[in-house]
């Protein structure tokens, strides 16, 4: 694919995601399942809440992480600044869109840099993993990690989205062997992501067995990137095969509670189809570290870096209340609370 294609490719996610219905139909993120059970008698002053909390050994404002979404084009650059000033402000971690764009076509790359933002918090570089089958490896993951200064490299793993997406990527074999690679030499974390149909325990043991520090189960529930893909395709197979896949995934709940079931440590985020500060209490209550959400921010900065802070101070408000109305002081202590439960058992 060209960089022109690329760039192309970048404006119609955006567009796509802002203007037409993208989200799954059938599967929900499972969160709908599990409800807290509400302390009429907190005994806590709301005042004293505190929601700061530990990612990769950096310390964070909030368990909010504004995910990965895009980059390569105009559009992308203010939704970007718009997002890292306001995650600078409130002392949350960011990831940017895949930044192949940026290898492609080096004149775009400042549209990813945002670290002049956002100079302490983390910040997530973002290549797709089966991009390392197609030219690119350790150099150019250290290019995109440089061109961020970023704390983590995110890889990210979508086989459904390139088997719909016109000329897209699908030799995934090897893939494994290039991720350790990559683990083993890069200087900064790797976190394995999916981009909305969820990664399973047992795909998550194997990642971590070849050197992934952390996991972002971006399960089902959310943006359908086949939906997505469906919607840009120029010919009736490409338009089928997105709408028949757009319900295929985990749910991002069963993700997140499989996934901690076997590994105590793992640092996890939770993604997908999250909404408001409920779904990331649940997610955190699930035993996911922080909670990311795209939908939502993408639509704040699409309209101004004031309504991102506005998302922002909303979320920040939605947890507090959970926290405050189950009795839980602080993050550590929702986690190991046990106040949520599961109400709907699936069929």
């Amino acid at each position: 694919m060209t960089d022109a294609a690329t760039q192309v490719r970048k404006a119609d996610h955006i567009r796509i995601c802002l203007e037409e219905d993208v989200q799954f139909r059938q599967i929900s993120n499972g969160l709908e399942r599990y409800r807290f059970t509400h302390c009429c008698l907190p005994e806590l002053d709301r005042n004293n809440i505190d929601l700061t909390t530990q990612f990769l050994d950096k310390q964070l404002g909030a368990p909010i992480l504004i995910s990965s979404m895009t980059g390569g084009t105009e559009q992308a650059a203010t939704i970007n600044r718009r997002l890292a000033i306001a995650a600078q402000q409130y002392k949350i971690p960011m990831g940017v869109g895949s930044q192949r764009v940026a290898l492609e076509k080096p004149e775009v790359a400042d549209t990813f840099a945002v670290r002049k933002y956002a100079p302490d918090i983390p910040l997530f570089a973002n290549l797709g993993a089966v991009q390392l089958n197609y030219n690119c490896g350790l150099e150019q993951c250290l290019r995109i990690v440089d061109i961020l200064e970023a704390d983590a490299l995110i890889l990210h793993i979508n086989p459904l989205q390139e088997c719909i997406q016109p000329q897209g990527d699908t030799n995934f074999h090897g893939l494994f062997d290039k991720i350790e690679t990559v683990c083993s030499k890069l200087p900064v974390p790797v976190i394995a992501k999916e981009v909305g149909n969820g990664i399973s325990a047992a795909m998550a043991k194997k990642l971590l067995a070849v050197g992934v520090t952390a996991i972002d189960v971006a399960g089902a529930g959310g943006t359908s990137w086949a939906m997505v893909e469906s919607e840009r395709a120029q010919n009736t197979m490409g338009r089928r095969l997105g709408r028949t896949f757009s319900d295929w995934g985990l749910p991002t709940a069963e993700c997140i509670k499989s996934i901690r079931k076997v590994d105590g440590n793992v640092p996890l985020i939770a993604s997908g189809g999250l909404r408001h500060g409920l779904d990331i209490a649940k997610s955190i209550a699930l035993g996911a570290n922080i909670a990311g959400l795209a939908m939502p921010f993408l639509k704040a900065a699409a309209t101004s870096e004031i309504a991102v802070c506005e998302l922002i101070e909303v979320l920040i408000a939605e947890i507090t209340t959970v926290l405050f109305c189950t009795g839980n002081i602080d993050i550590e202590q929702l986690k190991r609370s046990q106040s949520l439960q599961l109400v709907q058992r699936l069929e």
